[in-house]
């Protein structure tokens, strides 16, 4: 559109889009066009609302430059400080002459959607990686502009189609989304069966993958990576084998519980009779040298003078033996007391302490364990190299192959055989 003034028409230059990504501006309307009769005049009016940016993009002594202008602006050329504008007016063109140049609207301030939908593919679970699950993906994409310039940069505005902008990104995204998915269950040690649960850890760990990515190839900013569905193939063969499998294994580990529960009361029961039974001959233990104190009081008091009126004795040969008799008894009854305290092993000293493990079975804590009870659960499979391990000490969860203590439990697994 355009106004009348002494030099010819004069134009009205603004973007009047509600939804865009980036517009080009042109008096007849045609897109993309760089001929003369859609030069812009100066003294022209512009109009730059907050949150968009218009760009110049024109050629000067055969080269291209740009200038912007950063909304909000209400205008008109002839006034506006815009370098390229100030050297045309200086030294090529008169007022309301027209000189080429486009300009472009860009948005900074709406946010683009893109819906996606990445086709089946496998899957692996970390337990058996033999057994691939097809799965499916949909979802959104949700990305706006920040840095025009580098997006300018990257892109060429002279030729710009937003729906093939968006192909683009589409594209660049599926083949890149597919392969941070493809090793999400490894590294997060995630079964194909509980993926569905774990949708927002998953958008998470998408976008921090691809933020930088997008940012560099398309100069846009990712804001958001949701999944709206992750489907599993529930009717493919090796997805009820793994189902069928995991129930066995979870089975195995219930019983092993079990069984562990079962032995740790037995084993404390087993330690408490034996504390109070202890605690009873403790009790006793001072009857018992009392007993022997008396028994051989009256042995030495029968060799150490006898009674009154017999053989060698008298009051004082009594009263002698009877002394010396308590004496060496309380010394013979502390020795027997010793003597059993020796026998018996005394108190016993304190269990060493064995550390525990916890153990991650399809992304749930499992445990505690002794280091036996896991070397005894890895001979029947119940746990491998790949399941998860922690105990007190470690910063983060490890692989038990990873883990010191367990290189001896797995059998080792020979190179590849060499090819002749």
């Amino acid at each position: 559109m355009g106004i009348f003034s002494n030099g010819g028409i004069m134009d009205v230059i603004r973007c009047d889009e509600q939804e865009y990504l980036v517009h080009k501006w042109s008096p007849s309307g045609a897109a993309n066009s760089a001929k003369r009769e859609n030069a812009i005049r100066f003294g022209s009016s512009i109009r730059v609302k907050d949150g968009e940016v218009a760009v110049f993009v024109y050629n000067n002594k055969g080269e291209n430059g740009t200038d912007y202008l950063v909304g909000p602006y209400d205008g008109f050329l002839k006034t506006i400080n815009i370098p390229f504008i100030a050297d045309l007016v200086g030294r090529l063109y008169n007022d309301a002459s027209p000189f080429p140049a486009e300009i472009y609207f860009i948005n900074l301030a709406g946010n683009v959607q893109i819906k996606f939908g990445i086709p089946y593919f496998d899957i692996c679970d970390p337990r058996f990686p033999e057994l691939v699950v097809p799965c499916a993906v949909r979802g959104t994409l949700t990305f706006n502009l920040q840095d025009y310039k580098n997006f300018i940069k990257l892109n060429r505005l002279i030729d710009f189609e937003l729906e093939d902008f968006h192909n683009q990104i589409k594209d660049f995204m599926v083949r890149k989304a597919k392969s941070v998915i493809l090793n999400v269950p490894f590294e997060n040690n995630i079964s194909p069966l509980v993926i569905e649960r774990k949708l927002d850890d998953i958008c998470t760990i998408v976008q921090e993958k691809l933020q930088a990515d997008m940012l560099g190839t398309f100069g846009v900013n990712l804001r958001r990576f949701d999944i709206s569905a992750i489907e599993i193939d529930k009717e493919n063969a090796n997805y009820l084998q793994l189902k069928k499998a995991t129930a066995d294994q979870q089975t195995k580990f219930a019983e092993a519980q079990t069984d562990v529960n079962i032995a740790n009361l037995s084993e404390n029961a087993r330690i408490a009779r034996k504390d109070a039974e202890m605690q009873v001959e403790g009790k006793n233990f001072g009857v018992y040298q009392l007993d022997q104190q008396a028994d051989v009081l009256k042995t030495v008091g029968s060799h150490l003078g006898g009674g009154p009126g017999g053989e060698g004795g008298g009051i004082v040969n009594s009263m002698a033996g009877m002394t010396t008799g308590i004496m060496i008894g309380g010394m013979l009854g502390n020795q027997v007391g010793n003597m059993m305290n020796k026998i018996g092993g005394g108190t016993p000293p304190p269990m060493p302490n064995q550390p525990v493990y916890f153990i991650g079975v399809n992304g749930q804590q499992q445990g505690s364990f002794t280091f036996e009870q896991l070397r005894q659960m890895a001979q029947t499979g119940q746990f491998t190299r790949t399941h998860y391990v922690w105990k007190d000490g470690m910063a983060n969860w490890e692989l038990a192959e990873k883990v010191g203590e367990f290189s001896s439990v797995f059998p080792s697994v020979p190179p590849a055989f060499p090819k002749e």
